[in-house]
């Protein structure tokens, strides 16, 4: 089933693409969503008519997403936790815990744009990566430490 999509969907296109998607996907998810239109020549002709206003878009949205990953390359972010024996945490740091920190330097992110494979479980300094924008990564160090020692 060939759709052209209304916005940008990671892993499948940008805004003003035409993909081939399975028809159960098109018909039962993105259709009904909004995200996709089927690919018919009205359409086809109305994408034609739309492009600059699309390419203006995702210009704007790319040049955004690249300021955003400046701007966190540069910040790091100290979170302090109860430690146990061998320095192992209580507990652990996720995604929701490094977006409130974020929030608190004055850069509102969605957890789920933070990408850790599994929470963070000893003290010390990682590198996480932070999803911005349609394929544009940054990353952010994250010092964990002891809750004694952040106050």
């Amino acid at each position: 089933m060939e759709l052209i999509l209304k916005k940008t969907i990671d892993n499948l296109g940008e805004e003003g693409d035409v993909v081939t998607v399975k028809p159960g996907f098109g018909r039962n998810y993105l259709v009904p969503q909004h995200l996709a239109v089927p690919a018919n020549k009205a359409n086809l002709a109305t994408l034609e008519i739309q492009k600059d206003a699309i390419e203006a878009r995702k210009e704007a949205q790319k040049a955004d997403s690249e300021g955003l990953a400046k701007k966190l390359s540069g910040v790091t972010i100290s979170i302090g936790k109860r430690v146990g024996e061998e320095d192992k945490l209580y507990g652990s740091v996720t995604s929701g815990d490094i977006a409130e920190k974020l929030a608190e330097v004055g850069i509102n992110l969605d957890k789920r744009k933070i990408l850790m494979d599994e929470p963070i479980k000893t003290i010390g300094e990682f590198m996480v990566s932070v999803k911005v924008g349609y394929q544009v990564n940054s990353e952010v160090k994250v010092e964990v430490v002891a809750e004694e020692a952040a106050d």
